[in-house]
C-alpha cells in the first residue's frame, strides 16, 4: 500500500510540474527602422544648387564633386558635375553604362525618367535592387551646358535586406535633390 501511495504521489507530482504551457516559438519579425523627417537646407555650388537633408554632412566639396555623408544610415551619396562640351552624348552613355553595371550583382535596375521643363532640368533616376555595390544611380542635365550624375553606396557589404530601409530613405532624398536642383 506504501507502494501504491508513492506511486501515486509522484505521478501527481509530474503532472503538476509537467502541466506547464508548451514553448511557442517566436515569429520571425522584420527590423522596425524610423528615420527622421526631411528637414531641407540650401546648397550652392559654383554651377548648380539644390535642398538637402540636414542629416547628412557635407564633405569633399572639390574638383566639381561633393559627398553627402549618413553616419547614422552608414551611407553616402556621391555627386558629380560636369560641363557639357559637345560631348553630352558620351556622358550619358558613360551614366547609363555606371548604372547598368551593378546589373551583374543585381536582381533587377528600374530606370524612371525625371523632366523638369520649367528649370531645364533632364534625368534619369535607377533604383537598383538586390546585393548590389549601389542602391541607386541618377544623372541629370539640361542638355546644353550641365551634367551632374550621382550614386548611393553604403559603407558594408551589400545584403538587400539588411540596407533596405536606409536605401529606401536616402533613395527619396536623391529624388529631392532631383526634384530642387536649379542651374547657374
Amino acid at each position: 500500500m506504501r507502494n501504491k501511495f508513492v506511486f501515486l504521489v509522484f505521478v501527481l507530482f509530474l503532472l503538476v510540474v509537467g502541466c506547464k504551457e508548451s514553448v511557442i516559438p517566436k515569429p520571425k519579425a522584420m527590423l522596425r527602422l524610423e528615420y527622421p523627417n526631411f528637414k531641407t537646407e540650401n546648397l550652392e555650388t559654383k554651377n548648380f544648387q539644390f535642398r538637402y537633408n540636414t542629416m547628412a554632412r557635407l564633405k569633399n566639396e572639390a574638383n566639381n564633386s561633393l559627398t553627402l555623408d549618413y553616419p547614422g544610415i552608414k551611407g553616402s551619396i556621391f555627386i558629380t558635375y560636369k560641363e557639357v562640351n559637345d560631348n553630352l552624348e558620351k556622358l550619358l552613355s558613360d551614366a547609363q553604362k555606371l548604372s547598368y553595371e551593378h546589373v551583374v550583382k543585381a536582381d533587377g535596375i528600374e530606370a524612371n525618367e525625371f523632366l523638369n521643363p520649367e528649370e531645364r532640368v533632364f534625368g534619369m533616376f535607377y533604383e537598383v535592387t538586390g546585393n548590389a555595390a549601389s542602391q541607386a544611380q541618377f544623372y541629370v542635365t539640361d542638355s546644353t551646358s550641365h551634367f551632374v550624375t550621382g550614386s548611393l553606396y553604403f559603407y558594408a557589404k551589400p545584403n538587400y535586406d539588411s540596407i533596405y530601409p536606409a536605401a529606401v530613405y536616402l533613395q527619396k532624398d536623391i529624388r529631392r535633390i532631383m526634384e530642387t536642383l536649379r542651374w547657374k
